[in-house]
């Protein structure tokens, strides 16, 4: 048993140590945040906060960020909405298009932050300025909206278990595959170790880099289409806060910022923490404002924590 522990990453223990105290408080606290009910409610908001979390994890793990990720979920989220305008028949192309949209646009920051040599958080920063811009160019209110059905993909279940959450799962589970099995995937990890390691080994880090970030851009529309079936029509202004949000479960989960090391277990698992305390904040009726100071005050805990362990 000792043994099997040594060989888990320490932050996943932590952090399903602090889903474990957060679940004891939360009874004591809230009499419905134990029930099935309120479990299930909130794996389903947690899918959103999952997708993009999924997506800035793997820019994370090169050495990287993505600040466009928020601006890209309110375009994505209103040409969704807008472009379908309640025509089922548009549903699929729209939503292909969206994705596509999505995989290009973070195709495009990698190849600007390797071929201008500008580090990534002026390039998105930059970037999530050009979608904003866009985005209100194209509207300035919620447009459009979406078939009832299509509320399916965020409020269907199956055998009892939100849809969304087993979607979100199982794109975790092939990405970590993908980061464990596949070589381009290894190779994410080596370039966020030393770059210049990984060029000198002949993996192309240009490659590397550009596909990173368009699993990013695509993960963000993904999101977006998502909370517009929760929400049955897209906003320009739907993803503000994704940016924070989106770091959050990356360095709770043990990703280092400075890139190479961590796993995508632990930012399910912080996914999962940072949901589940919004909802216990929430039952305590705690302002969203304290909420995201309670989320910054995690994000310099977490960093200082690992850098701390790193240098030991």
């Amino acid at each position: 048993m000792k043994n099997a522990l040594k060989k888990v990453d320490p932050a996943i223990l932590i952090v399903a140590g602090l889903l474990v105290i957060l679940f004891l408080i939360g009874s004591l606290f809230a009499e419905r945040f134990g029930t099935l009910q309120n479990i299930a409610n909130v794996l389903e908001q947690s899918v959103s906060l999952g997708f993009v979390s999924l997506g800035q994890a793997l820019v994370v793990l090169t050495g990287g960020i993505d600040l466009s990720i928020g601006a890209l979920i309110n375009l994505t989220s209103c040409l969704t909405s807008g472009l379908v305008n309640g025509r089922a028949e548009m549903i699929l192309p729209v939503i292909c298009a969206v994705l596509l949209l999505g995989l290009l646009v973070g195709a495009l920051n990698g190849l600007l932050t390797v071929t201008l040599g500008v580090h990534p958080l002026i390039v998105t920063l930059g970037m999530m300025s050009i979608l904003q811009g866009i985005t209100l160019i194209y509207t300035l209110r919620p447009p459009g909206c979406m078939p009832l059905f299509f509320d399916f993909f965020a409020y269907g279940r199956i055998l009892g278990f939100p849809l969304g959450t087993l979607i979100m799962l199982l794109l975790f589970a092939l990405i970590i595959l993908f980061l464990k099995r596949i070589r381009l995937g290894r190779y994410i990890y080596a370039v966020g170790g030393s770059p210049e390691a990984a060029r000198l080994s002949g993996i192309s880090v240009n490659r590397v880099l550009i596909t990173a970030y368009a699993l990013c851009g695509f993960f963000a529309a993904l999101t977006g289409v998502y909370l517009v079936s929760r929400m049955g029509m897209g906003d320009p202004w739907m993803g503000q806060g994704y940016e924070l949000a989106s770091i959050t479960p990356v360095v709770v989960g043990g990703i280092t910022l400075a890139g190479g090391k961590g796993g995508l277990l632990g930012v399910l698992l912080g996914v999962l923490l940072i949901s589940f305390l919004n909802n216990l904040l929430n039952f305590m009726d705690v302002s969203s404002f304290y909420q995201w100071i309670v989320q910054g005050v995690i994000i310099v805990v977490a960093v200082s924590f690992y850098t701390e362990k790193i240098r030991k």
